[in-house]
């Protein structure tokens, strides 16, 4: 059956007349979109283009059947856009936030949303990163912010912002405002299970080890189990969240902030077209970090 992205990947050769260009325009990497053309020839029942030095043309049939390929999709965003400006309750931006952005990031990013297409419902999914970039490559959501670096599989991704983080350690264990990492010693840092988010937890190890090579960390399940165990006396929390708090836990500032929480916003350009403008995206990471 002949798909919208058959006609996103046609035209999108068609214009590149190359598989690499194409692949990053259609928002997929190279297997996939060449699977998909071969598809395509295959539905048609000819050959579309001529391959050769790692580009493309388009053949004699490939060349008579792209306008109607262009009206098509064109007919179908219009058809989207029907439906959507259908819709009584408004379209949906299904947002999905990764458990460290804190809370007021989190809501300022979901306020920018509703801005960014007027009349629209913004709801909410608290999930891991890896779960994140997954919906979002599935379009089960429609943008994340995510912890940086992260395989984004072909989705598009605004730039990294870089969020302060504070210690929380029990009372007796630091004293001072500003603290470096090597002088909390004697208790584990409390880390997330790596599953979550695996290039973003090596980076923060790596670091972690680099800047204080004793001490170890001890995984939780959120930032509130940790907390619980710094209250307890039994591990260290770092954190970007300023409202994290409790009695007995003292709050310090990392010295040279050498592990500042790296987030960053994705989506899919095929899927949530209303967020390709620069201006949309420059109030989205702006609300990331206000």
């Amino acid at each position: 059956m002949l798909t919208e992205r058959h006609l996103q990947i046609f035209i999108a050769l068609a214009e590149e007349q190359h598989f690499g260009d194409a692949a990053r325009v259609v928002g997929i990497t190279q297997p996939p979109l060449s699977q998909g053309l071969r598809r395509l020839e295959a539905l048609v029942g000819a050959k579309l283009f001529e391959r050769g030095a790692g580009r493309v043309e388009l053949t004699p049939a490939g060349a008579a059947l792209l306008p109607y390929a262009r009206r098509a999709l064109t007919s179908i965003g219009e058809l989207h856009q029907a439906a959507v400006s259908r819709d009584p309750e408004g379209p949906e931006i299904r947002l999905g936030l990764a458990p460290e952005v804190p809370p007021a990031a989190g809501a300022a990013v979901a306020a920018a949303c509703g801005a960014a297409l007027q009349g629209s419902r913004v709801t909410v999914l608290t999930a891991p990163t890896s779960a994140l970039v997954n919906q979002v490559g599935t379009g089960r959501l429609t943008l994340a912010a995510v912890l940086h670096p992260t395989v984004l599989d072909g989705l598009e991704a605004g730039p990294v912002s870089l969020l302060p983080t504070w210690a929380l350690a029990p009372a007796s264990l630091a004293d001072g405002e500003v603290v470096a990492l090597r002088q909390l010693k004697g208790l584990p840092i409390a880390v997330r299970p790596r599953a979550e988010a695996p290039a973003a937890r090596d980076l923060f190890l790596d670091t972690l080890a680099l800047h204080r090579p004793d001490g170890g960390t001890v995984v939780v399940t959120d930032e509130r189990a940790g907390l619980a165990m710094a209250a307890a006396g039994q591990a260290i929390v770092v954190t970007a969240d300023p409202s994290l708090t409790a009695p007995g836990v003292t709050r310090h500032r990392l010295a040279d902030d050498p592990l500042p929480l790296r987030l960053r916003l994705v989506w899919s350009r095929t899927r949530t077209p209303f967020l390709r403008p620069n201006d949309v995206m420059a109030q989205l990471t702006e609300a990331l970090t206000s």
